[in-house]
């Protein structure tokens, strides 16, 4: 019986970072920011590296300070890379750490872009490409695939954002968000 409980534990911990998730996209940016981080303290900075992994992720994109959202990406990409492929699929069986990798990247290279730093931008697009291969061929990985490709693009050249206006923009010519798609966790 505690063996069960204890195997239930960590998937009750991404039910209710799921259920947050589920907030955030629901539009209460506030709300979802609030309950990660009483999620972040009872998780703890040396909790579970998936369960950091995940909320840093989902907790970055709640953020208005660029420096901010950058800060919760590069603990969840710290958090990535002391998880094992054993941890993973415990929680889903098809996963893959390295699947994370590329999404990660993605998600660094895009801060750096609003904080106006293109080198940084480009090494960590560099590692996004080059982890693709671990993506699936779904939705999921196309978008991310897609995404590069637009930040690609827009780094491309002088290293410039390519667009006027506030650093923080970081929207297509048609306003589409150049930043990768979310996999709910």
């Amino acid at each position: 019986m505690a063996e069960q409980q204890e195997q239930a534990a960590p998937d009750a911990m991404m039910t209710r970072i799921g259920q947050v998730v589920m907030l955030h996209h629901g539009g209460d940016r506030e709300e979802a920011r609030g309950r990660f981080l009483d999620l972040w303290a009872e998780i703890g900075e040396d909790g579970d590296p998936l369960h950091r992994c995940t909320l840093a992720h989902y907790m970055a994109d709640t953020q208005d300070d660029p420096s901010d959202e950058l800060a919760w990406d590069l603990r969840a990409l710290s958090a990535a890379e002391e998880l094992g492929d054993g941890r993973v699929a415990e929680h889903h069986q098809s996963l893959a750490v390295r699947a994370f990798y590329p999404s990660l990247h993605l998600n660094l290279a895009a801060d750096y872009v609003k904080l106006g730093r293109s080198e940084a931008a480009r090494s960590h697009l560099r590692r996004a490409r080059g982890a693709v291969g671990a993506l699936g061929d779904d939705s999921y990985g196309d978008g991310v695939r897609a995404a590069i490709g637009r930040l690609e693009l827009r780094l491309g050249g002088d290293g410039t954002s390519g667009e006027s206006g506030s650093p923080d923009r970081f929207g297509g010519p048609g306003g589409e968000t150049l930043g990768p798609p979310r996999q709910r966790p």
